[in-house]
């Protein structure tokens, strides 16, 4: 039996064709992976900034992947599979205390245990969006 997942906070849904791309703004710390890596569909400069109508579903997976917060995932509409954990998982510890982590993931929320495929955890404690870092404590006094 498949586990509801809780709430997610500040999460946006765009639509596409074959695609549906949601986006938490408190799990972005501004890699702009997204926006260097395709800036028809990623724009900071317009609203709404994301528009999946503008590339091919395949292509803007694979954007998304380059995410290393998570604050971008999306879910396949068009049959396709939505993102597959890496195998192996891999975890590192930055110079900021940030831990980067990929793969199949539960990570314990305080609205309970999410399924993740990527994220960005706090290593100083003072998260205001606890687990995942948003750069309010130590680590943001880094870059």
């Amino acid at each position: 039996m498949a586990t509801e997942q809780p709430p997610r906070p500040a999460v946006r849904s765009y639509d596409g064709e074959g695609i549906t791309v949601d986006y938490d703004v408190h799990r972005c710390l501004h890699a702009a992976e997204c926006v260097r890596g395709l800036p028809a569909v990623f724009d900071t400069a317009r609203k709404p900034w994301i528009r999946p109508a503008d590339a091919p579903a395949d292509d803007i997976a694979d954007v998304i992947h380059r995410c290393p917060s998570g604050a971008l995932q999306y879910h396949r509409t068009d049959g396709a599979p939505d993102e597959e954990p890496e195998v192996p998982t891999h975890v590192s510890l930055h110079s900021d205390g940030v831990l980067h982590l990929r793969g199949d993931l539960e990570v314990a929320t305080p609205e309970g245990p999410r399924q993740e495929t990527r994220v960005m955890l706090c290593g100083c404690g003072r998260t205001g969006n606890r687990p995942y870092c948003d750069h309010s404590g130590v680590c943001g006094e880094h870059g």
